[in-house]
Parts: C-alpha cells; structure tokens; sequence
C-alpha cells in the first residue's frame, strides 16, 4: 500500500521516498504525494530526483492500494531514496477547481435535489453532470452568484476520516447519482464548515476566499436527464 501524503496535507509539494517497485517505466514509492487520476480529478506531474537526475512524471495511475508513477526514462532502481517535486501551480489550480465543484454541487442540491451524474476537473475549464429534467437557465446564475458571495465570505475546508458506518447516516453525505464510497472501514470527508459535508478522496484547498470567482461557460442539455455545466475560476 502506498501511503497518500496529499492526504495529510495537499499543499505538500516536496518529499522523500523509498523506491519499492519499477515495472514497465512506472515507478511504484513507499509513500507519495503525487496525486493519482481519480474521482474527475486529473494526477499530478512533476519529478522524481536521484543523485540530480531527474526523472519527470507524466502521469500517476492507481493499481489497487498502490500508486504508480510514469517516469520519462529509465534508471530508478528498487531500494533508492528519492526526491519528489509537485509540479505545484497545476496541482494548486486543479484543488481550487475541485473545491469549486464541490461548493456548487451543495447549492444545488440543496436548492433542487440535484445529484452528480458525471464530472471532469481541468486546468481552464471543469464541467458537473446533474441528473434534472428541467434546465433553468436563470437559477443556475443565481446558484453561481450565491456561490460567489460564499466565497467572498469565506469558510475553513478540512478533511478528516469518519467510521464508514458513522459517515453513511449523515444527509447529503453521498451526492454520486448511483454512487456508494468505497467500501472501507474509514472513509475520508471534505468538509467546508457550514455548508458542505462528502466523502471525497482528492485536493481542496483551506478556505473558500483561494478560489477567487467562478464563471459559468457553457449550461448544456446532454439527454433527457442529464444537464451540464462547464464552469472556470478568474
């Protein structure tokens, strides 16, 4: 099992690791803060160092309870001590996008019931999937703006873990149309105090007033059910 240093704290952007696996150009540590594709959030990139070589990451992928990490070239080796570096203004941008998404999927699912059918987190643009009949165009801005002064307010973002057990009896907790969280005895939860609680396993930021302020770009009808939202942060 690789141990989730982003967990512990996702502004980490340098660490130390013990090589355990190399297989086919990816590279499996005891411990990583490179966070794996998963959850609408893409990975992280940067680079691995040994004796000043460096190795960039170009993708991290999950395998399991492991972590594996593409590097660039050959020449890591079971049993090295590494260095890490996050490439941090893309992993900064794509945790403002994910704490975004999340302070919009609660208004709107406080105000209309709405549950996530899909999404896509990205540098520029983000979209939220919403299984709704109706399309009101004129809400929408309004959940945005609502969401927008709750920014300019601010609120403290933390994550913790809670027993599976405990976690499953809180309202609200699951906002995944025909989604249950892993099925583990703790499940970690993002929480912006006062407005929103999820299971959730990826990278927020500390307080809403980082984001800065969200746009809608486009509001489309993709089925009969399905509405979607591409959103940015300015």
């Amino acid at each position: 099992m690789t141990k989730k240093l982003y967990w512990e704290d996702s502004y980490m952007t340098e660490f130390e690791a013990i090589v355990v696996s190399v297989e086919n150009g990816f590279v499996e540590l005891d411990s990583t803060a490179f966070f794996a594709t998963g959850g609408g959030e893409p990975n992280d990139t940067g680079k691995l160092i040994f004796n000043g070589e460096v190795f960039n990451v170009t993708d991290v992928i999950k395998n399991g309870d492991k972590i594996l990490h593409k590097v660039d070239k050959e020449g890591l080796e079971i049993d090295y001590k590494i260095k890490g570096l996050i490439d941090w203004d893309r992993r900064y941008r794509l945790m403002k996008m994910h704490t975004a998404s999340h302070l919009l999927s609660s208004i709107i699912h406080k105000e209309i019931g709405a549950l996530i059918s899909g999404g896509n987190l990205d540098l520029e643009k983000s979209r939220i999937d919403f299984n709704l009949e109706d399309f009101d165009r004129e809400k929408f801005t309004a959940y945005v703006r609502n969401a927008n002064e709750l920014i300019k307010q601010g609120a403290q973002v933390k994550s913790y873990f809670m027993k599976r057990e405990e976690a499953m009896k809180i309202p609200g907790i699951i906002k995944l149309l025909e989604a249950l969280p892993p099925d583990v005895e703790n499940l970690r939860i993002v929480e912006i105090e006062g407005i929103d609680i999820q299971a959730d396993g990826g990278n927020h930021v500390r307080n809403l007033n980082e984001l800065g302020k969200i746009e809608i770009l486009k509001l489309e009808n993709k089925g009969k059910t399905n509405r979607r939202m591409y959103f940015t942060l300015t």
